[in-house]
């Protein structure tokens, strides 16, 4: 293989990894529950959502230190804390160190996800450019596809497999990665707002950390209230910190766009939903109906692979109509998806006429609404502004995926029953139509001329070592 298509390749694995290691736990969930009983649902929430708020937190600040010190070094130095995290998950003794190996496995993902793009466009033609960003999207989404089944074949052995089979796989990619993988560097230089991005972090630790603990600490609990009061303050100290900080977490000129603001909203949103479907399905198969992990894997299947199938109908008909209509039809699916599961599963549903349309019918909105929500968040930006406006995109997603996995924690923790889940696919429903109606208020502007995908990013300077 030529040299340029092995750079291609690691960089395109390291995308699949961190796509894939926010997704694949959830498979795993019930075997945790079994590995560590006295822990329970609401405690072992943490190993899906440490990964997904570090990863949130970090994007951002990953990204423009990495434009600075180069792309290369970030993203192999992210891809060694990976590999090395997936050996410290594998071989954590207590819920507690596997936790913390999470957050180490967020900051791996947080390098390699921001400056893998740029490397793909610093490696490939500027003519093709759009085929790098169409094998860097589909990557990333391939990696959640292919979760369900990956888990649940790991799981049959132990559930510390799930973080194993990132090792050789990571080991590989780091050998060849320094090999092939050129350098890029931004000549210009901006500071980092690291007292932000703890800030950041901390006060989505603590909203989610109120949503998980409401229902065993009690609503009304002097812990929940002040968990939510330090995320009040939290969420005011980012929003001041935005106008005094010369490059904070959350940029005022990208989120007064009102395209951009409307689509992150969006991403926000759906991706509670999405959060909610993943975390939500995989536990309704295997505590409600008391099917194995393998059978819920296979069952939960169809929705990753409709997704797929409708991604690139989903593209097409965004770029010929428009993130409104494409987007409000999307939401609007999913949604249907959700309240179709509210009023036809219970303990005895079946399978073929109660689980598999919702399913199905998820995976179809799931492909229409995500290349909208993508093109609505970032398709207003300035040039100078595209890598961070995607950067934060992928914040909103990430947020949004933890805020989904810990509400439906909340839901089903106390009396994980068919009538908990109604709530919990209730929420997905009204999740659907918020992002359907976020994206249909969008104005039909149109990008900037110079912000095709090529131009985006030619036009930001850069040194190709």
């Amino acid at each position: 293989m030529p040299r340029r298509g092995i750079a291609v390749a690691v960089v395109l694995v390291g995308v699949f990894l961190a796509g894939l290691d926010a997704v694949i736990v959830n498979i795993a969930l019930p075997d945790l529950e079994r590995w560590s009983p006295s822990s329970g649902l609401t405690t072992l929430s943490w190993v899906l959502n440490a990964y997904a708020i570090t990863l949130a937190a970090l994007l951002i600040p990953s990204g423009r230190w990495a434009d600075q010190a180069g792309r290369k070094r970030a993203f192999m130095i992210g891809l060694v804390l990976f590999t090395v995290a997936s050996v410290a998950c594998a071989v954590a003794p207590t819920v507690g160190v596997l936790i913390a190996a999470r957050v180490l496995e967020g900051v791996g993902g947080a390098l390699m996800m921001p400056t893998s793009l740029g490397l793909l466009l610093a490696v490939f033609p500027t003519e093709r450019r759009r085929t790098a960003i169409a094998l860097w999207t589909s990557m990333s989404g391939l990696g959640a596809v292919f979760a369900p089944p990956v888990g649940a074949l790991c799981v049959q052995f132990d559930w510390r497999w799930v973080f194993i089979i990132n090792i050789p796989i990571g080991a590989v990619a780091v050998y060849f990665g320094w090999k092939t993988v050129p350098e890029v560097r931004e000549e210009r230089r901006s500071p980092q707002d690291v007292l932000g991005v703890l800030v950041f972090a901390a006060t989505i630790a603590v909203i989610v950390a109120a949503i998980v603990q409401g229902p065993t600490w009690g609503w009304g609990g002097t812990r929940v209230l002040g968990l939510i009061v330090l995320g009040v303050l939290g969420s005011a100290f980012i929003a001041r910190r935005a106008f005094r900080h010369p490059a904070p977490v959350i940029e005022p000129a990208i989120v007064r766009i009102p395209s951009v603001a409307l689509g992150n909203l969006a991403t926000l949103v759906f991706n509670v939903g999405f959060g909610v479907t993943m975390t939500g399905t995989t536990l309704f198969l295997t505590e409600v109906w008391d099917h194995s992990v393998v059978r819920a894997a296979l069952e939960f299947l169809p929705g990753p692979v409709m997704a797929t199938m409708f991604a690139a109908p989903g593209s097409m008909l965004t770029a010929r109509f428009g993130v409104r209509v494409t987007g409000l039809i999307g939401g609007v699916i999913f949604a249907g998806s959700g309240f179709w599961w509210v009023f036809m599963l219970d303990d005895g549903s079946d399978y073929l006429t109660g689980f598999l349309p919702g399913m199905a019918i998820g995976g179809i909105s799931v492909g229409l609404v995500m290349p909208a929500w993508s093109m609505a968040a970032t398709m207003a930006l300035p040039a100078d502004r595209f890598a961070t406006g995607t950067a934060m995109a992928w914040m909103c997603r990430q947020v949004g995926i933890a805020i989904g996995v810990a509400v439906t924690a909340a839901f089903v923790a106390v009396h994980p029953d068919a009538a908990s889940f109604r709530g919990v696919f209730l929420l997905m429903g009204i999740c659907g139509l918020a992002t359907g109606l976020a994206l249909f208020a969008i104005k039909a502007d149109k990008p900037p001329a110079a912000m095709d995908a090529g131009a985006q990013h030619e036009a930001v300077p850069a040194r190709l070592t």
